[in-house]
């Protein structure tokens, strides 16, 4: 693979395709494409997130989900491969009742908010559930495993937000519906 990436400015896409793992060529344009990019923007923010002060645990966590979701990326860039498995998702359920059982029951919404290390655990939660429509796009060209674990990262990340203000001591961000009544 070194090869491979020896040479980053390859001026092929300048004609708004890009290439997938196969050889193929689609435009940037294409739902496939679109959807690559909204998983790498995703691992980015979960790479922000791992910038911030993090119990050691949930670093370990989301460098797994960094690695699940380059391996979920490879699925998207190669059709008809498959690198996500069911051990994947498994992680992120026995992930958010680990964690979810440590919290007070949500008895209001909450707002994106408390700590920086919660927010952009909620901003990540956002763009992942963009993700995940961006996946249900290409239902018929994607097998379902890779939605699921979108769908499930996106619980795992909403239920982090809240046990990251907990961990700081922050309380969560309440929703105060018709506060101008």
């Amino acid at each position: 693979m070194g090869h491979r990436l020896s040479r980053i400015v390859t001026r092929t896409g300048d004609d708004g395709t890009t290439g997938l793992g196969d050889g193929s060529r689609l435009s940037k344009s294409a739902p496939r494409v679109m959807a690559l990019g909204e998983v790498d923007e995703l691992n980015c923010i979960v790479g922000l997130l791992r910038c911030e002060a993090l119990p050691a645990e949930v670093d370990a966590f989301l460098a797994e989900v960094q690695h699940d979701l380059f391996d979920l990326g490879s699925e998207l860039a190669v059709p008809g491969y498959e690198a996500l498995h069911d051990t994947q998702l498994a992680m992120l359920e026995q992930q958010a009742e680990q964690w979810n059982a440590q919290l007070p029951m949500l008895k209001e919404f909450i707002l994106p908010g408390g700590c920086r290390a919660a927010a952009v655990a909620h901003q990540g939660r956002a763009v992942c559930r963009r993700a995940e429509r961006a996946l249900v796009l290409l239902a018929e060209d994607v097998r379902g495993l890779p939605r699921q674990y979108l769908n499930r990262l996106s619980d795992v990340l909403f239920i982090l937000a809240r046990y990251l203000n907990q961990q700081a001591q922050v309380a969560d961000v309440l929703w105060q519906p018709r506060r101008k009544d």
